[in-house]
């Protein structure tokens, strides 16, 4: 006899994490945690610098290191706004950093056509990803998330446009 299938049920995320900055920040900066992003991203590893690493005045959520440089996450648990995508960039250009990443609940169509655009008109060595964190569970297992690439770089099209130049 086969063994029964479970119900897979999507767990709000403020189940989860109830503060953005006290509670999913410090999840996502353990190693196991980062570790399964950098898996989602298609990078081989992501080094905690810091977490709330300043950036002038201001602060990102996490900086990391890869080994093709700095690497800046940005995370919300809501939809999407123009503030974070402000922030990204404003982090972004004080740290130099060569990969940023967006984590939110919802990607709005307006700021995912501007990480697609930001990875059409950046550097080969840039990179910019969008990513729709989710959480799951089956019946009373702990939850589990999963991170959906939303937008990503499209390596073939920057490497075309760098050697038409």
């Amino acid at each position: 006899m086969k063994s029964p299938l479970g119900k897979l049920e999507r767990i709000p995320l403020r189940k989860a994490w109830a503060h953005e900055a006290g509670e999913f920040t410090p999840w996502l900066a353990q190693a196991d945690n980062l570790q399964l992003l950098a898996e989602s991203l298609g990078l081989n590893e992501l080094d905690l610098v810091g977490t709330e690493h300043p950036v002038g005045d201001f602060k990102v959520d996490i900086l990391c290191s890869d080994d093709g440089g700095k690497v800046i996450i940005e995370n919300q648990l809501e939809k999407t706004n123009h503030t974070h995508l402000g922030q990204i960039l404003t982090y972004a250009a004080g740290l130099d950093a060569q990969t940023i990443v967006w984590i939110a609940r919802s990607f709005r169509d307006p700021h995912r056509a501007a990480i697609d655009y930001l990875n059409r008109i950046s550097a080969e060595d840039h990179n910019f990803f969008a990513v729709q964190i989710e959480l799951y569970r089956i019946g009373d297992s702990n939850f589990a998330p999963r991170f959906n690439i939303v937008a990503k770089p499209n390596s073939w099209s920057k490497n075309i446009a760098s050697s038409a130049t």
